[in-house]
């Protein structure tokens, strides 16, 4: 228990001015080394801190001082952790969810935002803010008629600055790209590095799908889609080095899973993959518990652990620790590595969420496709 709030435990009444002058003297959640104590005031017959850590419970019970509004809970949370979160109430038997009023920090998602509590030692990276010297990219949107899928599909092109026709440039294909732009700020991070010359300047094909658990599945369409149409498209409107070992598939979650597949249909086409919290679900006995929506997920890895030839040359993944899905991603490395393919796996103390898979980006990026700097220093 931190100070302030030993203090307040001493009180046998707790007077609303102490209160006040106890929400006045801290930032919320207060973070004391690897302790870190959550706050609510209000009226509640039940508070809980309801959070997205694997191996924890899920829900866990705040205490309530002296039976007035103020209600605490301290948790372990190791220091450099980055933890979404909100919190249940639970008034009149209704249960209600919502974000920590005493806390500004936020991370948004397709469905939202969660508060977020920083551990000690943690800093959102100045790579990823916006930086005025940075000469800004452009995105265009090009429209692509698909056989594969039967329909036309909006395409969003990050140009890099100072973008030339009379040069070629690597391309970079990221699926879910409209979701990286707006919640792991994608466009601000490739100005950035492009500009600190920590990343080669790139044309970005950012696609998505309104049916991204099915298509992004190891569906032989979504592979025949990338191949067949959009790279052909991209390289006939766009300056592009013609190697495969300039062309990289990125992705998350399942973005993960469907550029892992499409490398592995279509071997020899792109050279690098980045892979983020990968949704490599597997079972080695039984059925898996995941539902449905993860049968061809499982079907798919275990035809790659049983033949994973070689999707590409250079594969970097990222997971964090506090997700479930990091056995998979952690299992995974040493079947890479043994197909001679160049890997580089990093760990976070962070969960399953966009602003995760936004610290990870100049690292992979940097090491699949390293700018001017990093070619003179390493």
């Amino acid at each position: 228990m931190n100070g302030a709030l030993r203090e307040l435990e001493s009180k046998h009444v707790l007077h609303a001015a102490d209160i006040d002058a106890f929400l006045r003297s801290r930032k919320f959640p207060i973070v004391e080394g690897r302790t870190v104590t959550f706050v609510f005031v209000g009226a509640a017959e039940e508070v809980r801190l309801r959070h997205w850590i694997s191996g924890l419970p899920t829900s866990q019970k705040f205490q309530r001082f002296h039976d007035s509004p103020l209600w605490t809970l301290s948790i372990d949370i190791p220091e450099g952790s980055r933890v979404e979160y909100k919190l249940e109430l639970v008034r009149g038997g209704h249960h209600q969810l919502i974000q920590d009023p005493l806390n500004e920090n936020l991370a948004r998602d397709p469905y939202g935002a969660n508060s977020v509590v920083y551990g000690a030692g943690y800093a959102q990276p100045d790579w990823a803010q916006h930086d005025h010297e940075a000469r800004l990219g452009e995105i265009q949107e090009q429209s692509l008629s698909s056989s594969a899928f039967g329909d036309t599909r909006s395409v969003l092109v990050y140009l890099p600055a100072r973008f030339r026709t009379s040069r070629r440039y690597p391309l970079l294909i990221a699926h879910d790209g409209p979701d990286y732009l707006k919640f792991a700020s994608l466009r601000t991070v490739l100005d950035n590095l492009i500009h600190r010359l920590e990343v080669q300047p790139m044309i970005v094909a950012l696609i998505q799908s309104n049916n991204r658990l099915i298509e992004y599945a190891d569906d032989e369409r979504h592979a025949r889609f990338l191949v067949d149409e959009l790279l052909p498209m991209m390289e006939a409107r766009y300056p592009l080095v013609p190697q495969p070992a300039a062309r990289c598939l990125m992705g998350a979650s399942f973005g993960g899973v469907a550029s892992l597949a499409a490398a592995w249909r279509r071997p020899g086409v792109f050279g690098n993959l980045m892979l983020q919290s990968g949704s490599f679900v597997f079972t080695d006995i039984g059925h898996h518990d995941r539902g449905p929506v993860f049968d061809p997920v499982v079907r798919f890895m275990s035809d790659f652990r049983a033949r994973p030839g070689r999707p590409a040359d250079n594969v970097y993944l990222s997971c964090g620790i506090y997700e479930g899905l990091i056995y998979y991603n952690r299992s995974i490395v040493p079947l890479l590595q043994s197909t001679g393919m160049q890997v580089k796996f990093t760990e976070a103390r962070d969960g399953h969420n966009w602003e995760n898979w936004r610290d990870r980006l100049r690292e992979g990026l940097s090491w699949l496709a390293p700018g001017q700097l990093w070619m003179v220093y390493e």
